[in-house]
Formats: C-alpha cells, sequence, structure tokens
C-alpha cells in the first residue's frame, strides 16, 4: 500500500486517473475523470484526511471527509488505507471504516460496505483487501479478516469470513468458490478480459451442484430405459410382467432442459 499523505497524492493522481480509463469504457478522456467522477475526488480527498489524521490533527481529517462525504456520496473514514489505482465505480453509498485496508488497483462499485462486527475501541474491526480484488454492488464485507489478492466479491454478497486469493465470494451468507486452475483462469481471462461487478456467469455453486444433480438424474433415466428396453427385446410378450405399464419402462420422463432453465 502506498504512503497516504499530501505529498505523495499529486504524484499518484496520474496513475488514479488512468486507471480509470482503463476499467471504465463510459471514460472518455482524462478531463472528464478529473472533473466528473466522484469516486476519483473521494480518493484524493481521503488522502488530504489521511495525511491531517496521520499528523494529529483528527478532528480536520474528519472533517475533511464529512465534506467529501457531502460532495461524493462515498463515506470513507480518514485514518482507512487506500492504495494505489483504487477505482470507486459509481460508488453512490460506499462506506468504508477506519481500520479498512484496500490495496492497490481494488474496484469497488457502489453501496459497498467494508464495516466491522466489533464494538472495541483499538482492534482490527474491519476487512483488509489485498491487491486487484473486485466488490461488486451492494456487497457488506464485515470483519476484521482479510480478502486475497484477486478475489471477487459477488453483488450484495454479505462476507464474514476470510476469502482466499483469487477466489469468488457469493450469496448471503456468502460461500467462497476456488479460483480455477492456472490454466483456466488464462483462458477465461483472455476471453472475458475485466471482470466488472466481481460476477461472472456460473458462479453460484449451489447453482452448479443443482445442474449436476439434474444432468446425473437425467443420465439415469435414460440409462434405465434402455436397460428396459434391452430386457423386452429378450422376452416375449408373454413373459412381460403384468406390473408394469405399457411402454412406462420405456420412456424418459425427466425433462432436465426445462427444469435447468428454471436455474438460468
Amino acid at each position: 500500500m502506498g504512503n497516504d499523505n499530501p505529498v505523495t497524492m499529486f504524484s499518484r493522481l496520474r496513475s488514479d486517473v488512468q486507471c480509470i480509463l482503463d476499467r471504465d469504457p463510459a471514460a472518455r478522456s482524462r478531463w472528464e475523470v478529473l472533473t466528473c467522477y466522484p469516486g476519483l475526488h473521494a480518493v484524493v480527498l481521503h488522502r488530504v484526511a489521511h495525511g491531517c489524521w496521520n499528523l494529529g490533527f483528527k478532528w480536520l481529517g474528519r472533517f475533511i471527509s464529512n465534506v467529501s462525504r457531502w460532495f461524493t456520496g462515498i463515506e470513507i473514514h480518514p485514518a482507512a488505507k487506500i492504495g494505489e489505482r483504487v477505482f470507486f465505480d459509481h460508488a453512490m453509498g460506499v462506506v468504508v471504516g477506519e481500520t479498512a485496508e484496500i490495496g492497490d488497483g481494488c474496484t469497488i462499485y457502489q453501496g459497498v460496505t467494508l464495516g466491522g462486527t466489533s464494538l472495541y475501541k483499538g482492534e482490527k474491526r474491519h476487512p483488509t483487501l489485498g491487491n486487484d480484488v473486485v466488490i461488486g454492488a451492494g456487497a457488506k464485507v464485515l470483519g476484521g479478516f482479510t480478502v486475497g489478492d484477486g478475489a471477487r466479491v459477488g453483488s450484495n454478497a454479505v462476507v464474514t469470513k476470510p476469502v482466499p486469493a483469487g477466489a469468488t465470494a457469493v450469496g448471503n451468507p456468502a460461500r467462497i468458490i476456488q479460483a480455477q486452475t492456472d490454466v483456466q483462469r488464462e483462458a477465461a481471462a483472455s476471453k472475458m478480459g475485466f471482470s466488472a461487478y466481481g460476477v461472472t456467469q456460473n458462479d453460484d455453486p449451489v447453482s452448479q451442484a443443482m445442474r449436476g444433480l439434474i444432468d446425473n438424474a437425467a443420465s439415469q433415466e435414460h440409462q434405465i430405459a434402455l436397460l428396459w428396453q434391452a430386457i423386452e427385446a429378450l422376452s416375449t410378450a408373454q413373459a412381460k410382467p403384468d406390473c408394469v405399464p405399457e411402454d412406462a419402462a420405456r420412456r424418459e420422463h425427466f425433462e432436465a432442459a426445462r427444469i435447468n432453465q428454471l436455474l438460468d
């Protein structure tokens, strides 16, 4: 993480602007980013407030933080630590707590809360985000744990436990999806590029499990139908059991495709 103080603020402004141009296709020029992006304004004002806080001017830091909240809609405690190239995209309603730490290259969308679950002063109450973390819109990351480098938190997820590096957390309470293999990750990255809002298709592990069960059940139905067809071929009409309704054993009734559509 960078050293947040007024001296280094200006030297890092160029990289902050460039990261927005890289991640937001709606950004057309540096001038537009400088004048019209509240996420950038919040980061710049936070660095001033953080510098005042570190110099012992606690009230002034809180006052600047409060002014920033009025103008940007983003509330960042002056004691929070924010790295370089952090992008608050839209970001209305974002809350970053006192002991929160945000690593380099992170992207945070609107309505995100980096909050604490403890009321004791002086302890680590808020989360630490590693580098290149994406927090989707409306997500709540609550507690003094770490979200690893390159991790993603899906929109509206509620995370209350650590997220490993490269993993994805989705749902309420959040479920952790481990990272794919390096080959799969590289292939997906080359196709998808930047993962907006921290969610890609087929992220939900419950949905994946249901799809696996449905496909397995459909396969079993098909195999049973084939077995009955083989039995019928080897049996005479007189030897066919009376308890088996006509054609019931030869036809597949499990509509896997239709049920799968309900999970989409």
